[in-house]
């Protein structure tokens, strides 16, 4: 299992709300209305944070608006789903309508549980 984990920061020019409600309400429904591109993906979460006071990051930066997660069975799945035509063509434009792509990191990551109740 390759799970993708993105911290996102929202374009400048939407408040919190405004970036939680169109992840939530447009960019997550359109990704879950495009088969060709779910088929690769085990599992997609999206991570909203909640309402208490945070500082800033060690940069100075304010923290992250939200994670996301994707799951996949393998690598190949993962370039697979990142090269399909309906992802290219249109979760790849929405994300520029709502995230600051250039504040945004992602990580490849395989779990290693250490503890589990």
């Amino acid at each position: 299992m390759v799970k993708m984990v993105a911290a996102l920061r929202r374009r400048a020019n939407m408040t919190p709300e405004e970036f939680r409600r169109y992840w939530r309400e447009k960019h997550g429904p359109l990704i879950q209305g495009l088969p060709d591109f779910t088929r690769h993906i085990r599992k997609y979460v999206q991570m909203h944070p909640v309402d208490l006071p945070m500082p800033a990051d060690a940069t100075g930066m304010p923290p992250y608006d939200g994670f996301a997660e994707m799951w996949f069975d393998s690598f190949e799945e993962m370039r697979a789903a990142f090269a399909e035509t309906s992802y290219l063509e249109h979760v790849r434009p929405d994300e520029k309508r709502f995230l600051d792509l250039a504040g945004c990191s992602v990580l490849l990551v395989e779990d290693r549980v250490m503890h589990e109740r």
